[in-house]
């Protein structure tokens, strides 16, 4: 199961990472180069490329929209900054919106939803399991894009009642929120995108699994020393 979910890893660095889950979850020794050889051959599905015929993610600039993250993804704390974005993804023959709240220090998802419409209240109710999950942090900014979902009055104004710093990208330009989209990206390649869901319950289940069964208790990043999100974060607070 390991090797298919990292079957598309570009070439040995993703054989090392392999390598190295098996290692340390299974007790599994087996070299780089027969993992990248067992990928070669691998008969994978292909990968769906459909997408919504309409994205209702356009830009409204209501107000001022400051970059005060400037791509500053090491962060030495938890609750420091979140980042946010959301994606779309198809079952059945509807699309569904799928809004994830990341902790950088970690790169831990720490709230998800779902939802048919990508409007301001599916990132009101994903801001506020976060909010609620994390004990109310003091101190807390929120990096985002410029959609319309973010700079909408009804979440600023929720974001300026609780203290919190909102931080936009610069218009157009994804690398400002580089942790997201990559969450994205490979939860597509390694989930999403190797299934056909035919309701919103294999959608929810599929994501559940990929997010809280996997990426945020098995997935070592290399921006942590190999270490998953949850060991990131254990680390912190058994030192603290």
């Amino acid at each position: 199961m390991i090797l298919h979910i990292y079957a598309d890893y570009n070439k040995r660095f993703g054989a090392y990472k392999i390598t190295y889950i098996l290692r340390r979850d299974y007790g599994i020794h087996i070299s780089v180069g027969r993992v990248y050889r067992l990928m070669k051959n691998m008969q994978l599905p292909s990968m769906s490329t459909d997408k919504p015929r309409q994205r209702h993610n356009t830009s409204n600039e209501n107000g001022a929209c400051p970059n005060h993250l400037n791509q500053e993804f090491i962060q030495n704390a938890p609750n420091l900054v979140w980042v946010s974005d959301f994606t779309y993804i198809k079952a059945g023959d509807k699309w569904y919106y799928l809004c994830v709240i990341i902790d950088l220090f970690s790169r831990k998802v720490i709230s998800w939803h779902i939802s048919n419409k990508p409007d301001v209240d599916l990132v009101i109710t994903t801001f506020k399991k976060a909010y609620s999950a994390r004990k109310a942090p003091y101190g807390l900014m929120f990096h985002s894009d410029r959609g319309s979902q973010y700079t909408a009055f009804a979440f600023r104004r929720l974001l300026d009642s609780l203290n919190v710093v909102q931080s936009f990208s610069k218009k157009g330009y994804p690398f400002d929120n580089a942790v997201c989209e990559s969450f994205f990206k490979y939860l597509k390649k390694e989930e999403t995108n190797r299934h056909n869901f035919r309701t919103y319950t294999e959608l929810h289940q599929s994501v559940f699994e990929y997010i809280e069964g996997f990426y945020n208790t098995r997935r070592p990043h290399g921006s942590l020393g190999y270490l998953t999100p949850n060991e990131m974060e254990d680390l912190y607070w058994n030192q603290a």
